[in-house]
C-alpha cells in the first residue's frame, strides 16, 4: 500500500463562514463518509469549548465535499445530526466515535455515547440512530445502548467501524481490558475487537483481541476500519504507547495496517501501512481514526491529525490505482 496525502481538508479552529456553531469550536474526529451523486458527505465528531469545570462535550454533524474535487469544502452542516442524550443515558454528554452506513432507505448512525464518572474519568457504549432525511438528522431508535459492557468486556466499549461482507454485518470496534492508576491518574488499556451480527441491532462479539500488541500489554488500539481491495480484506487502525502519551514525544498515536483473508485472523504489518507522519504541520506528531471510502474507482483515507485531531481532518488517495 501506498497512499498519497492531499493535504488538510477542513480545521475547525479556522473555518469561517459567517455562522456561529457555539458547539464546534476544535475538532473534526472520527470520520465517516456516504456517497452522493454530487457530494461526499463526512460525518465527524467536534467540541465546543470545555465549560467552566473544564469538562468537554461531542457532538456528531457534517460536511460535503465536491466529488470533483475532495479537497474542497462546498457546505457545512449549521448544527448537529442530533443532541445529546438526556440526564442519565449511556451517551449524555457525548455522540462520539462514529460509523455511517445506508441500508435498505434508510441511513444507520453508529456512536459510542460518552458519560462521566467518579473514580475513573468515563465510561462509553455503542448505540444506534437512523435518519430518513438523506442524513441530514438521525434519531436514537431507543435511549439505551445496543452493545454495552459484558463479563468477558468488563470497560469501556467504543470507536464502532460498521461493514457489511457477505451478507454479514461487521462491527470492528475497542473494549477496555483495564483500567491502570498512573501517577495517581487513571488511564483506559484497551484492544481492537470484532463482533458479527444479521440485523446491524442484535450483535454477537468475537470476544477476544483481534490485533497483536507491537509495544507491550499496554499498547491502546483504536479505529480498526475494513474494507475489501484485489481479494484480502485490509484493516487500517490506530495504535499507542499505553502510558505518558500525552506527555512525551513519540508515544502518540500512529497508523497501523494489517490483512486478513477471513475476516478474523489478522497479521499485522505496520511498515506496509503506506503513512506516517508528515515532518512539520497538522500532522508531523499524531495520525488518528483512519476511514477508508471508495469513489469513482479510487480509495481515499480520511484521518485525523496533530492533538487527537483538534485541527481536523487530512485525505489521501491509495497511490497504486
Amino acid at each position: 500500500m501506498k497512499w498519497k496525502k492531499l493535504g488538510q481538508v477542513f480545521d475547525p479552529t479556522t473555518w469561517k463562514d459567517g455562522i456561529d456553531r457555539d458547539w464546534m469550536k476544535t475538532h473534526s474526529q472520527s470520520t465517516s463518509s456516504l456517497v452522493f451523486e454530487d457530494f461526499i458527505r463526512i460525518y465527524f465528531a467536534c467540541r465546543p469549548e470545555k465549560d467552566k469545570e473544564g469538562y468537554a462535550e461531542s457532538y456528531t454533524t457534517f460536511l460535503d465535499l465536491d466529488r470533483k474535487d475532495l479537497t474542497q469544502v462546498l457546505r457545512v452542516s449549521h448544527k448537529p445530526v442530533m443532541p445529546l442524550g438526556e440526564l442519565g443515558t449511556f451517551d449524555q454528554h457525548s455522540v462520539y466515535p462514529l460509523s455511517v452506513i445506508r441500508h435498505e432507505s434508510e441511513i444507520r448512525l453508529y456512536y459510542a455515547g460518552w458519560s462521566r464518572c467518579k473514580d475513573v474519568p468515563f465510561d462509553t457504549s455503542i448505540g444506534l440512530a437512523t435518519s430518513n432525511d438523506k442524513g441530514e438528522t438521525f434519531e436514537r431508535i431507543g435511549r439505551g445502548p445496543i452493545m454495552t459492557s459484558s463479563p468477558e468486556e468488563p470497560f469501556v466499549i467504543s470507536g464502532p467501524k460498521v461493514r457489511k461482507f457477505n451478507n454479514t454485518w461487521f462491527m470492528y470496534y475497542l473494549a477496555g481490558t483495564k483500567w491502570v492508576n498512573h501517577n495517581g491518574k487513571p488511564e483506559i488499556i484497551y484492544k481492537n475487537r470484532v463482533a458479527f451480527s444479521q440485523d446491524g441491532i442484535e450483535w454477537v462479539k468475537y470476544n477476544k483481541n483481534i490485533i497483536e500488541d507491537k509495544y507491550d500489554e499496554n499498547e491502546c488500539q483504536a479505529g480498526p476500519d475494513v474494507f475489501y481491495y484485489k481479494g484480502k480484506y485490509h484493516m487500517y487502525f490506530v495504535y499507542r504507547e499505553g502510558l505518558d502519551f500525552r506527555t512525551k514525544p513519540g508515544r502518540g498515536y500512529r497508523i497501523g495496517y494489517a490483512t486478513s483473508d477471513n475476516l478474523l485472523d489478522w497479521e499485522r504489518k505496520d511498515n506496509e501501512a503506506g503513512i506516517d507522519y508528515s515532518n512539520e504541520g497538522w500532522d508531523s506528531t499524531m495520525h488518528h481514526y483512519p476511514h477508508i471510502f471508495k469513489v469513482d474507482g479510487k480509495h481515499y483515507m480520511t484521518y485525523n491529525g496533530n492533538e487527537f485531531g483538534t485541527y481536523g481532518f487530512g485525505l489521501a488517495v491509495l497511490e497504486d490505482e
